[in-house]
């Protein structure tokens, strides 16, 4: 299975740089906009066979341009939500926000007991993420629009060949895209997938090829 995992475009809170996780959450900036109408050119000469969103706006905003120009119909699913910022919601200080990403780190690093401040421990949020994968496991080049939180833990928890400690892979700006190959394992386990490319600009500044 392939894998492309695709941020959303840039919405206003990401610019107030807040803690924004909420159902269903705003929708896009103009440069997030652009961004989404990026995504096709970015990802030209890749197949795609099944395309899937999350349950916040943002996500159908950013996929609709790539689902007009497949003909595909975006599935949503609520499992690729982004990763539940619970008491620290809407927050914006610097200790909320290491708080939030002490915890995913935490999980990153294999620590999946450790749980987000009024939200969920990293079990929780693998085992939703993992059971879409799951069910998009039929199709063979599969991509879904997420989040920034939730697809540097996926990726970086499944991926059997990336060094947390290399910033480059810190870096996934709206609408940055990770593509992976690999197949469910059906363990909390970490590892199980191969991280193919990790394009951390957002889809404009990338080169087709």
């Amino acid at each position: 299975m392939r894998l492309i995992l695709i941020r959303h475009g840039q919405t206003p809170n990401n610019v107030r740089s807040l803690l924004d996780t909420a159902i269903p959450g705003p929708g896009l900036t103009a440069a997030g906009l652009e961004q989404a109408a990026a995504v096709p050119s970015a990802l030209f000469g890749q197949a795609i066979d099944a395309l899937y969103i999350s349950n916040l706006t943002r996500t159908a905003l950013t996929a609709a341009p790539l689902a007009a120009d497949r003909a595909l119909e975006p599935i949503l699913r609520d499992g690729l939500r982004e990763i539940s910022a619970g008491s620290l919601e809407m927050m914006g200080d610097r200790d909320s926000i290491a708080a939030y990403l002490f915890a995913v780190k935490s999980w990153i690093g294999g620590d999946l007991s450790v749980r987000m401040p009024g939200a969920d421990t990293g079990y929780e949020v693998l085992e939703r993420f993992d059971a879409v994968i799951a069910e998009a496991s039929s199709a063979e080049n599969v991509a879904m629009v997420s989040h920034g939180a939730m697809i540097r833990f996926w990726a970086g928890y499944r991926g059997i060949n990336i060094d947390w400690s290399d910033t480059r892979y810190h870096d996934l700006s709206n609408t940055g895209i990770v593509t992976l190959t690999g197949e469910p394992t059906g363990s909390m386990a970490p590892g199980g997938w191969h991280i193919e490319s990790w394009q951390g600009a957002p889809a404009s500044e990338m080169q087709v090829h």
